[in-house]
């Protein structure tokens, strides 16, 4: 493991539940939220995993709001809402912090990127120069790849607490390779991670931990979590696969 105990900047996270007054209603009722009791985090890099629908996005929105960032996105600046949809979950959550605070920070979620992208753009029109720390060119102007790993190089300092919402959504296989590179050299320069991902390719980031949610929070080795095994199932014997899978009833 890097050594990053002094720049963990969250340590753990667990819900308020005596402050909640109905469990059986949104976002209480989802696994990630009602077996979220104490999670530790690793101090360099947290995945997340488990079926749609788990609360996984939910989870990660509530610990960007706590700890000060925009629910649509973006850095501890943005105050944009171009609709407001996120969960009170933030209120619930219980954060242990480190001793030293982060410089930097992003939340990057992929379903509200193209809001955040807006944003940049309107606050560089004119009178500042934002979008040189997102690469001199609008992020509207790139491809969804070419605009996520330009903000991973260009906006992402070090020092920081980076919270990304399945940022494979956007990245090919061989993307995934250059943000496992550029998130390893981020590590490096005492940055923390939290990541919710289905990537089996980012999942191999040795310097973390895996948490899979269903009934409770697991934590997982690599090569023992779902994704990996059903990954590897499948690239062995695609054909076999393929014939139980599409085969009539």
């Amino acid at each position: 493991m890097i050594d990053n105990q002094l720049y963990q900047y969250i340590r753990s996270v667990e819900l308020n539940i005596e402050g909640v007054e109905d469990l059986d209603r949104y976002p209480f009722c989802l696994d990630a939220v009602l077996r979220l009791q104490k999670l530790v985090l690793h101090p360099n890099v947290t995945f997340i995993i488990g079926e749609n629908g788990s609360g996984k996005s939910t989870l990660l929105e509530a610990i960007a709001v706590a700890a000060g960032f925009n629910p649509e996105g973006g850095s501890k600046h943005f105050n944009f809402s171009t609709k407001d949809t996120h969960s009170v979950l933030a209120n619930y959550v219980k954060m242990t912090k480190g001793v030293k605070m982060p410089q930097d920070g992003f939340f990057l979620r992929a379903e509200s990127f193209y809001n955040v992208a807006s944003h940049v753009d309107d606050l560089d029109e004119g009178t500042t120069s934002l979008l040189d720390a997102y690469g001199g060119k609008s992020l509207h102007e790139q491809s969804h790849g070419e605009s996520f790993m330009s903000l991973m190089i260009n906006r992402f300092r070090g020092n920081g607490l980076y919270i990304l919402d399945e940022p494979e959504a956007a990245l090919s296989p061989t993307r995934q390779f250059a943000l496992l590179t550029r998130l390893h050299a981020l590590v490096k320069a005492d940055s923390q991670f939290i990541i919710s991902t289905h990537s089996p390719i980012l999942l191999a980031y040795p310097h973390s931990i895996i948490y899979h949610i269903d009934n409770a929070y697991h934590e997982t080795a690599y090569v023992d979590s779902e994704y990996y095994q059903l990954y590897k199932m499948f690239l062995e014997n695609p054909e076999r696969m393929l014939t139980h899978l599409l085969e009539e009833e």
